[in-house]
């Protein structure tokens, strides 16, 4: 429930504010995107960006939801959102998702829509590399906007897709939901609006419910469209004029309210449990009007709130680093809720018995903040961290992701918000943000308890007898209002980081890669390093240091606590520095590092801006130098986690998951699932201990830093930091722990939960051969069965939600393949679809994939690879990948060579390999009312 205190100021605020701006001003818009409106009421935004290349992000937005639902049509926006996928006036039925796949684009990836309270919004990826393409986008959108068909036979199919997406989201966690809402959203229509509807509606609604609604509320005066990416800006406006400027809205218009949600006039209390429940929570949310969006007050007042909100979670993170913590986590901030109405609200998970000690302490810090206010450090720090974001978002100013303009321009549409730039924004925030003062924050502070808020508790049914009740929980309030309450206390160290002296270590040895435009550089005591400059992004370095070994090299009776070691020594802090002292220390600086303990290597993962490298060389060369201990911390986390894991057998999800890992482990004691044995067998000083054992030598790592550097300039780091490592001996090596799958058919069945809903999944998997071809193949062969599941399960049957397909092939520590195949499904049609999935891929191993389908395949990873070579994180999975698997990464980087070896015949003889059905896993889970 903690956010990264950057993170969290910058997720709520994008526009900018002037100095000396009246406080009802309205921020201006950034000159690069031009806003339009169209004769007929249609709103556009069109913005040129060239990240990444040969690209444009397509929206259509409708400023309506299912709020604007009539009785009928329950679930209807959400529903109508479906039939645009399933026949329009250019692209009948399918064609829409098979015209989108032909150009290399994903379904679901890059093209998707979404429907809320108060929105629906289609987003669309395109190349831009071809104008007919940039074309065809638009005749997407303009389809979507006034052609969807509604083709009687689709709506009848699609019914049963959109029933399966209800399904799938029932559980303890929607059923909890469903109580809790009335009482949220009391006396308001949005109470009885959810998007996802009425499942008696979706069943029986007519056709003529359907179009009155896309008629009703899909038009010109409540639409915008969004165009961002690599193009020309006036080819493109001119194509939103010609093929929306003519779209005309038929017949009168409804009126488009803004639905209100009433202010409560006294404090209410509701408590949902549920039997498969596996946490308890207690939330408060004061509720008020939203504010107005995108003047100068109203982004200061914002802010303001922000900074205050982010220093009290500091807090409360904090107090879950002491011995016997209040809560597992807590949080607080602004929430919006709907598009009328916002809170802010805080609120903690807790152990069964928690709900009074855990709602009391977040009250504590909430009134000991309004009561003595935020210190001078506190208010430093997190404007430091503020600035510092905004910071690099400003050197990333011409390397920014089209995605995230384009969301910002819908946000614009629907409420208002400022789209005013980072230029602007950076500007402004550097005027203002100073003049931000300890009486502004604690104003917001003195604040956040007063008004009458609405507190729900959710929690395992098994636990109801020991919940507090709404007398008691309302005069927690009262009491906390009369305790005695010290003022916060903190402390700050000056000392640096690293105090040693560091003589350089020179590098002995250099390798060049100009295909890959790598070094590799050999330091005296062993330690390599490979460097990937790029230009990608402006302030970015992305590090990885890795190692073989990990969990592999622990004893069986020390496993618990291997796999605590890197969390252990990560609460605990590094050098002079406990984990809570060490995030102050490094307010303001773009740097972050954790060390990381997996199945099979171990090592460290960060990134930092390359202003801040030096940072990172240091709290690397302290991870492997001077790990810390904190017994009090570590005990914290432990009493945590067996708090919250304590009912998570009580979740049919989580009981299907776990059969299903221990079935294709044949109950190996190192694939066990996490229970509380387990969590026993972590003993703090053991977990130190062997994240000692692991990172006290650097013989056998492999530093890879990718990102904005010189080579030259980062040198004399890499011989101080690295150079200095101690290196005591033999590199540490990859045990086989003899983790086996199972061999021929094995089937089980769980029965496990009271909604009428099933998930199954059939694993196939098998010794195999870790080449690049082959990886190629079978990566193939799992989009490929995919593609035609999502046809035949999804489109044709009607019968789940989504049918996914993924595959690995593995190395280390053993040549083995899997295929997984899952889906969601009702309990009676469960054999069904079993069988209708093994009848593709009988189909794909009699008759190999058709045609069509392997050139979506290649396409597919063409235009992928186009801007994965531009990524960073691309690039460092790429080098690490090669390095663990042993593998010269320029094999890995070669793709036409593969795409022209996977001719039919391949993808043929592949599924055959991997797709055995005299091989695999199938677990099914069913509802306890479900007997044999």
């Amino acid at each position: 429930m903690r956010l990264p205190v950057t993170a969290a100021l910058l997720l709520g605020f994008t526009a900018p504010l002037r100095a000396q701006a009246p406080a009802d001003s309205l921020l201006p818009s950034d000159p690069a995107v031009t806003v339009g409106t169209l004769s007929n009421g249609i709103r556009y935004y069109v913005r040129a960006n060239s990240r990444p290349a040969k690209r444009a992000e397509l929206r259509l937005v409708i400023n309506t939801g299912s709020v604007l639902e009539d009785e009928d049509q329950r679930g209807l926006a959400h529903f109508v959102e479906h039939m645009a996928f399933n026949g329009t006036t250019r692209f009948k039925k399918q064609a829409l998702i098979d015209y989108i796949e032909s150009i290399g684009m994903r379904f679901g990836a890059d093209l998707n829509a979404s429907t809320s309270f108060d929105e629906t919004i289609y987003e669309l990826q395109v190349p831009t590399d071809s104008l007919h393409i940039v074309r065809r986008g638009f005749d997407i959108l303009e389809d979507w906007a006034h052609g969807v068909t509604f083709d009687t036979t689709e709506i009848r199919k699609e019914r049963g897709v959109v029933l399966e997406e209800w399904r799938l989201g029932r559980g303890a966690g929607q059923r909890m939901f469903d109580k809790q809402i009335p009482v949220l959203f009391q006396g308001s229509r949005y109470a009885v609006r959810l998007p996802i509807g009425t499942p008696e509606c979706i069943r029986s609604c007519p056709p003529a419910a359907l179009t009155r609604f896309y008629r009703d509320w899909y038009r010109p005066d409540l639409m915008a469209v969004v165009a961002v990416g690599d193009f020309d800006p006036r080819v493109v406006e001119a194509l939103i004029r010609e093929r929306f400027g003519n779209i005309q809205q038929a017949g009168a218009s409804r009126p488009r309210e803004r639905v209100p949600v009433p202010v409560r006039a006294e404090a209410e209390v509701s408590i949902a449990t549920d039997p498969e429940a596996t946490n308890t929570t207690v939330s408060v949310y004061a509720q008020r009007p939203t504010g107005a969006r995108g003047t100068t007050g109203a982004w200061r007042a914002d802010l303001v709130e922000a900074i205050a909100s982010s220093i009290l979670n500091e807090r409360l993170y904090e107090l879950t680093q002491k011995a016997n913590p209040p809560f597992i986590g807590a949080g607080a901030g602004r929430t919006s809720l709907v598009r009328t109405m916002e809170a802010f609200s805080f609120g903690a998970a807790v152990s069964d018995s928690g709900v009074r000690r855990g709602l009391q302490a977040v009250l504590t810090e909430l009134e000991r903040a309004g009561r003595h206010g935020f210190t001078a450090g506190e208010l430093d720090r997190t404007k430091a961290e503020y600035l510092r974001g905004l910071e690099q978002g400003y050197a990333e100013r011409d390397k920014s992701e089209s995605i995230g303009f384009a969301s910002e321009y819908v946000e614009h549409f629907l409420t208002g918000q400022a789209i005013s730039g980072i230029a602007q924004e950076f500007d402004r925030a550097k005027a203002v943000v100073p003049g931000i003062t300890l009486a502004d924050l604690n104003g917001v502070a003195r604040g956040w308890l007063s008004g009458a808020p609405v507190i729900l508790v959710n929690a395992p049914e098994k636990n109801r007898a020991v919940l507090p009740g709404p007398t008691e929980l309302l005069g927690l309030f009262a009491a906390v209002k009369r305790a005695e309450i010290a003022p916060y206390a903190e402390s700050v160290s000056s000392e640096a980081l690293v105090t040693a002296a560091l003589p350089p270590a020179p590098i002995t040895a250099e390798r060049r890669d100009t295909v890959l435009g790598t070094r590799e550089w050999t330091l005296g005591n062993g330690v390599r390093v490979v460097l990937k400059p790029s230009d990608f992004k402006a302030d970015e370095l992305l590090f990885q240091a890795t190692s073989p070994g990990g969990l592999s090299l622990a004893a069986d009776s020390a496993l618990g606590s291997a796999q605590l070691a890197a969390q252990a020594v990560a609460l605990s802090g590094v050098g002079a520095f406990p984990a809570i002292e060490l995030q102050k220390k490094l307010a303001g600086k773009a740097v972050g590092i954790s060390p990381f303990v997996g199945a099979s290597e171990h090592g460290l993962s960060g990134r930092a801006s390359p202003k801040d490298v030096e940072t990172l060389f240091q709290l690397a060369y302290l991870y492997f130098t001077a790990p810390r201990l904190d017994t009090a911390a570590v005990g914290a986390f432990l009493g945590n986690l067996r708090a919250a894991i304590a009912n998570r057998s009580a979740s049919p999800g989580t009981v299907f998951s776990d059969t299903l890992t221990v079935t294709l482990t044949q109950y190996h004691p190192w694939a066990r699932p996490l229970n509380p044995a387990v969590v026993d067998s972590m003993k703090p000083r053991v977990a130190y201990d062997f994240y000692r054992a692991r990172f006290a030598n650097a013989a056998g790592f492999t530093f890879f830093l990718v990102g904005t550097f010189d080579p030259d300039s980062i040198r004399p780091l890499v011989e101080r930091y690295l150079g200095n490592l101690p290196t005591l001996g033999a590199p540490d090596r990859v045990r086989d722990p003899g983790i086996r799958p199972p061999t021929g058919i094995v089937e089980r069945t769980v029965r496990k939960g009271i909604e009428q809903k099933s998930q199954t999944a059939i694993v196939f998997t098998g010794p195999g051969r870790a080449t690049r071809q082959e990886r190629f193949a079978l990566s193939a062969v799992g989009d490929i069965l995919e593609i035609r599941l999502r046809e035949e399960l999804r489109e044709e049957l009607g019968g789940t939600y989504s049918a996914n397909v993924s595959t690995s092939l593995s190395r280390v520590p053993k040549e083995e393949f899997t295929v997984f195949v899952g889906f969601g499904s009702a309990p009676e049609r469960v054999d069904t679809l079993v069988r209708a999935v093994f009848a593709e891929i009988d189909s794909l191993v009699a008759r190999g994939p058709r045609a069509a389908d392997l050139a979506k395949y290649k396409e597919t990873a063409i235009r992928s690879r186009e801007t994965e070579l531009r990524q960073n994180g691309w690039w460092l999975q790429l080098l690490t990948g090669a390095r663990r698997e042993n593998e010269d990464p320029a094999t890995r980087f070669a793709l036409e060579p593969e795409l022209a070896r996977l001719t039919p015949e391949v993808i043929q003889a592949a599924a055959r390999t991997y797709l055995d059905k005299m091989r695999y896993v199938r677990v099914t889970l069913l509802p306890e009312s479900v007997r044999p």
